[in-house]
């Protein structure tokens, strides 16, 4: 357990220090921020034409109201933590890739939901936007992961026992 411990917190470290470059930011955080915000206006529009999306930012072009998808509103630094815990875990590579994958579907599915949410929060009730955005939803991202993560753990293989001598 110690083990995992120490391995999980270097890569993290590691990940977080390269997320915060400017060439991982520029090539990678921002344009995928940005696409996060265009998929959240595609979804909207499914039910409420009024909305638009130009860079991270995401307005109602009705009453004006606009959130803007920053650092840590984009599920990446939610995905880094569930990253470097399968990472850590000692479980054959396949398995790993399979669940990092299926891990991050379902952190930018909930993401998406919380963006969604507090658009249409946010253009109700102020106080009940800063509420769910920095309480409640930071609250389920990462209940999200921690979830994940224990489903994943379900179908790693049993490790073997070594067997004692008589």
């Amino acid at each position: 357990m110690l083990r995992f411990f120490f391995i999980f917190l270097a890569i993290q470290a590691a990940l977080f220090t390269a997320e915060l470059t400017r060439p991982v930011q520029q090539v990678i955080v921002i344009p995928f921020t940005e696409s996060i915000a265009s998929l959240s206006v595609w979804l909207v529009k499914l039910f409420d034409e009024g909305v638009i999306a130009y860079g991270n930012i995401i307005r109602d072009q009705q009453s004006g109201f606009a959130v803007a998808i920053e650092a840590g509103c984009n599920g990446v630094e939610a995905t880094i933590v569930l990253v470097a815990a399968m990472l850590a875990m000692p479980a054959p590579w396949k398995l790993k890739l399979i669940g990092i994958g299926t891990g991050f579907v379902a952190i930018q599915a909930m993401n998406l939901l919380r963006i969604i949410s507090l658009f249409y929060l946010g253009q109700w009730n102020k106080t009940a936007f800063d509420w769910a955005h920095l309480y409640i939803w930071q609250a389920l991202i990462m209940l999200d992961v921690l979830i994940v993560f224990l489903i994943w753990l379900r179908f790693l293989p049993a490790r073997q026992q070594p067997a004692h001598a008589s």
